[in-house]
């Protein structure tokens, strides 16, 4: 089972490839842009990396060869302007990684999306396998528009098209969560008043989700991730907090909170640097998404790890 990984120098992307390092005996074929994989990754015998350009199709087509399964994280995150670069990043990237896939006879290809693509949704209309709902923000748009591409790409190939539609991933070296810890040792954390309903999932299910999509028989289609205890966006920073044994956020309104965004969308424009807050990734984070996790369940992870937030606060 060789699995190749995008993103792999990323966040999610390279805990998920340490993960399958540790965890199966798999090859794994590790894309990379600029930065490097972490020294673990790279030491293996068990990895190949590929410094490889999403925007240039010639240079996928090595790293796509004899490959079971790839795993699609690649992505631009905490840069001014996303909706200028997003559709080509979310969408076009995607596509020509999509064509490279299927054209070198990829068994499955596993994008990981996000609940928000189907708008907003409850626990009376959760988040299921709809593709006919106009999302809110061009983060969502984007990543839909190429999950509507595999599986119109896959169809009649030896490509199985799979997405993982995973909202808010948390764990100590998740990026959101650090950033978050970041800001709250420094007393800037803040959030909206009016509660926002999340689904949470943490890194060692999520991960463990992803493996069983590469190697499951019955795996295919979409699904929703999450846990057994649906919360809010509030309460689960103010649960953090309280674990840090740090201030719980401060409550602010939502006018302040965008223009916060505006602020440091337009510092970094300016200057050149990352930016923590964009007015698109104020307006998807205010979006409230619940999953329905019955395929997850029936496919992927009968159990979880970590039902509740309660049971994975030791990995905050």
């Amino acid at each position: 089972m060789r699995v190749m990984i995008t993103g792999a120098a990323g966040n999610l992307g390279g805990m998920l490839a340490q993960y399958l390092l540790d965890n199966t005996d798999w090859p794994l074929n590790l894309m990379v842009h600029d930065k490097p994989v972490s020294p673990e990754l790279a030491a293996s015998d068990r990895v190949k990396v590929f410094r490889c350009d999403l925007a240039d199709p010639a240079t996928l087509t090595e790293i796509c060869k004899d490959v079971d399964a790839v795993v699609h994280f690649a992505g631009v995150l905490f840069a001014p302007g996303p909706e200028k670069f997003l559709p080509t990043t979310n969408s076009q990237y995607a596509r020509n990684l999509i064509d490279a896939s299927v054209e070198n006879g990829a068994g499955r290809f596993i994008i990981i999306s996000f609940p928000h693509v189907e708008g907003p949704t409850s626990s009376e209309r959760p988040c299921t396998d709809r593709q006919d709902i106009e999302p809110i923000s061009v983060h969502a748009k984007t990543r839909l528009a190429a999950e509507k591409y595999l599986f119109e790409r896959c169809k009649g190939t030896a490509t199985r098209p799979i997405s993982l539609r995973a909202g808010m991933v948390y764990g100590r070296d998740v990026l959101m969560v650090a950033y978050a810890r970041k800001l709250a040792k420094m007393w800037l954390l803040a959030v909206w008043s009016e509660p926002t309903p999340i689904h949470l999932i943490s890194i060692d299910d999520f991960n463990e989700c992803c493996r069983a999509a590469v190697e499951k028989p019955e795996a295919s289609g979409i699904y929703p991730l999450g846990d057994d205890d649906p919360t809010t966006l509030q309460d689960f920073l103010d649960f953090c907090c309280k674990k840090w044994r740090l201030c719980k956020p401060m409550r602010a309104p939502v006018p302040l909170v965008y223009t916060a965004a505006w602020l440091c969308e337009t510092f970094a424009r300016i200057f050149g640097t990352r930016t923590p807050f964009t007015v698109d990734f104020i307006r998807i984070g205010m979006v409230p998404y619940y999953c329905d996790t019955t395929r997850m369940k029936k496919d992927l992870l009968p159990s979880l790890k970590y039902p509740s937030l309660k049971e994975g606060r030791d990995i905050l």
